[in-house]
């Protein structure tokens, strides 16, 4: 059905007073924003209304309920004030009927109902119960020392982009939600499978918010899709259902430790969360992304502590590609998992694999290698290539998606790894470390690469390290390039003279 007017927003006419005098109050900001990126979504001019009437006294008119069956969608700015006034209730109850009975408060799983949150609010349980269970939109940041500000101009011109950039995110929502609405009914998707993206910490809410807005551009169903219970036990069984219904979660880490539920874990909701995907990943196969972006360290004990069981322990690594880079190989590594669920590799793929597991053809040995070693590996790339065997190096340019795919193409065709480990950090090293623990689940049916590690120069305090705690396969190399230094690794694939 089609609706005379895209969007009502509601509010509390305390939360539009200018900070300064003549200045824009929060809400007519967000409201000619909204009009002008709205429009340009729709393809036409957009109908956005208000209520601009500056009583003080809450009175409610009836003449705002009367309009909402010609309402497609509906802005609520939360606020400490909203919650408190009678007449802001009571327009959030009154279009929530109204929308059950005009194509109901949830189309195609997106709801019509859409939270603007101007500062955070303790209990959101005066709201109804379609608006509770939404998912808000922050139009606040909250500084260092703990203060929250809103997305105000006139407290920080810096936040003139920032409140631009929400208005153009819930846009983009409101958009989709009209279309849905205005659309003839349609087959349901198919082939598009379903997302966690995992609650986070405040200082890394930004980069849900952007990933949030690219999958949902790229039409995936992205979980969860409503508030999730306060309540620790309600919590576990919200969270375990979702990811029964996805096929990859997304887990953003940060230097902060995350809310608490109520509970007797006390806990944080990230930590929580990845815990119950490893326990899907190892009951049916979820894949994982965890972004720990580099250098990532708390103050926090427990924050940190969970952070080095990221790096370090297998078992909260279990099914993830650990990701310590920023956000746009974080998007890459995404969409590469998801084009690789959405199109499973060809069984000639699978037969490529095996005919070097049975000798069909040379062995393969992927040299991992940071990419200002490339000339250093010469040498011995040259040594490996004159005993019969292909080597292959990483694909350094790219988008980000085709060269992780590519690079974990080689991984899972390997029949041996040799980590040359010269100017990469100790961090690279940690993360080539990272990705040969995971190569089991690149490789199905598949014993696990044989892997060498080349210390090459300059020497450092992690290469002495290695030296001396004697780990396997290890060749010092670090005093230069030597034909005898690589004898064990020759010989173990069969290609010593």
């Amino acid at each position: 059905m089609r609706f005379h007017k895209h969007l009502f927003i509601s509010y509390a006419h305390i939360d539009n007073e200018p900070v300064a005098e003549g200045d824009v109050g929060l809400v007519a900001r967000i409201h000619r924003s909204l009009e002008s990126i709205l429009s340009k979504r729709l393809g036409c001019r957009a109908e956005i209304w208000r209520d601009e009437r500056l009583q003080g006294n809450d009175v409610f008119a009836d003449e705002i309920i009367d309009q909402f069956p010609e309402t497609a969608a509906l802005a609520a700015v939360v606020s400490p004030r909203y919650l408190q006034s009678e007449w802001c209730l009571r327009e959030a109850r009154a279009f929530c009927e109204s929308a059950e009975r005009t194509g109901g408060t949830v189309v195609d799983n997106k709801s019509r109902i859409f939270k603007v949150v101007a500062l955070p609010v303790d209990n959101q349980a005066p709201l109804p119960a379609e608006m509770r269970d939404t998912l808000g939109f922050e139009f606040f940041v909250r500084e260092p020392s703990g203060v929250t500000k809103e997305l105000n101009p006139a407290y920080d011109p810096a936040f003139g982009p920032k409140l631009a950039s929400a208005c153009a995110a819930l846009a983009m929502f409101v958009a989709d939600v009209v279309k849905r609405l205005e659309a003839e009914p349609a087959a349901p998707a198919v082939g598009k499978p379903a997302v966690y993206l995992a609650e986070c910490s405040f200082d890394r809410r930004g980069d849900r918010e952007a990933l949030r807005t690219e999958l949902h551009m790229r039409g995936y169903r992205l979980l969860p899709d409503h508030q999730l219970p306060l309540d620790e036990i309600e919590y576990l069984a919200e969270v375990s259902r979702q990811l029964a219904e996805c096929t990859l979660s997304i887990h953003l880490v940060g230097n902060q430790y995350g809310a608490v539920r109520d509970g007797p874990s006390q806990r944080s909701v990230v930590e929580i969360q990845n815990e119950l995907a490893v326990q899907r990943a190892r009951a049916s196969g979820l894949k994982r992304i965890v972004s720990l972006p580099e250098g990532t360290h708390s103050d926090d004990a427990k924050q940190q502590s969970f952070i080095d069981a990221l790096h370090t322990n297998a078992a909260a690594q279990f099914g993830a590609d650990v990701i310590n880079a920023d956000l746009e190989a974080v998007k890459g590594a995404v969409l590469a998992a998801l084009a690789q669920i959405e199109n499973p590799a060809p069984a000639v793929v699978a037969a490529s694999v095996a005919g070097t597991t049975h000798g069909q053809g040379p062995k393969r040995v992927y040299l991992i290698c940071d990419q200002r070693d490339r000339k250093a590996t010469v040498a011995l790339r040259k040594l490996l290539m004159d005993r019969g065997l292909e080597v292959q190096i990483p694909i350094f340019e790219g988008d980000a998606a085709s060269v992780r795919g590519a690079n974990q193409e080689r991984l899972a065709e390997c029949d041996a790894v040799v980590v040359f480990y010269g100017a990469g950090t100790e961090a690279w090293k940690d993360s080539v470390d990272a990705d040969l623990r995971r190569a089991g689940a690149l490789r199905p049916g598949r014993p696990p690469p044989l892997v060498f590690t080349w210390l090459a120069e300059p020497r450092t305090d992690a290469k002495t390290d290695c030296i001396d705690l004697g780990g396997a396969n290890l060749i010092d190399a670090i005093a230069g390039f030597q034909e005898s230094a690589a004898q064990p690794l020759l010989k173990a694939l069969g290609a010593h003279a």
